[in-house]
């Protein structure tokens, strides 16, 4: 299937589940892990039927589901059509299913609860390093540019975060080479920010607010607050 644009994903009115990063990401508040398993369990039933399943995470009081597609088309400018992972149609989908399964269970979302974290490193050698970090990561170089474009590290099981390279000219450390993504959902995004400002980091640069912010600790390690939206520069 297509892979499905970030506007489209908006239009299709998931109250429930907010897009970060490559997926669609939902968290239902649950009273205890036996109720939450079952729940699971519905999930399960409803993906079987259309040969797709989110990626799931319980806990005592709540429920993490992702859903994304490892069989999205992208095309290039060239037309160049590649494999990659994202948001297909069947994922929206099986999201309006979903989300009537948790009203059957008497579920409710917490949709500014979601989080997504992605590693970036600034390089100029993306392909050089690459095989290192997906060795280091996961084991093995198979994650190296898996689902996607370029040279990324994703590991197939999701047991590290996505590793994703900045292209930059060549410097010399100790410049900061490495940041943190941090995805949430557009509505919490300013309150994210506030809470770092206000526990002593800065804003470094807001120009491509709400897409992203990026941020600084007192020492000056930055970081970024993330939103599928984009930015007031380039809507």
């Amino acid at each position: 299937m297509d892979m499905l644009t970030t506007t489209q994903i908006t239009e299709a009115g998931l109250a429930d589940w907010r897009k970060l990063g490559q997926g669609l990401h939902a968290r239902y508040l649950v009273d205890g892990f036996v109720a939450g398993a079952a729940f699971v369990s519905a999930v399960g039933e409803a993906g079987d039927t259309v040969g797709h399943h989110p990626r799931v995470t319980i806990g005592t009081t709540y429920v993490d589901l992702v859903l994304l597609s490892d069989d999205a088309v992208h095309r290039d400018d060239e037309g160049t059509e590649h494999v990659v992972d994202w948001v297909t149609q069947k994922d929206v989908d099986l999201a309006r299913r979903i989300t009537g399964i948790a009203g059957e269970h008497g579920l409710e979302a917490d949709p500014a609860a979601v989080t997504g974290i992605e590693l970036a490193l600034d390089t100029a050698r993306a392909a050089t390093i690459a095989p290192f970090w997906a060795a280091l990561l996961t084991g093995g170089t198979d994650a190296m540019g898996r689902g996607s474009i370029g040279d990324d590290v994703r590991d197939a099981t999701a047991r590290v975060p996505i590793l994703w390279f900045q292209g930059t000219d060549e410097h010399e450390t100790p410049r900061q080479r490495f940041h943190l993504d941090v995805w949430v959902a557009p509505e919490v995004a300013d309150q994210r920010i506030a809470a770092a400002v206000a526990a002593g980091g800065v804003v470094v640069d807001d120009s491509q607010a709400p897409s992203f912010t990026v941020l600084a600790d007192q020492d000056g390690n930055r970081a970024c607050v993330c939103t599928s939206l984009p930015s007031a520069e380039n809507p």
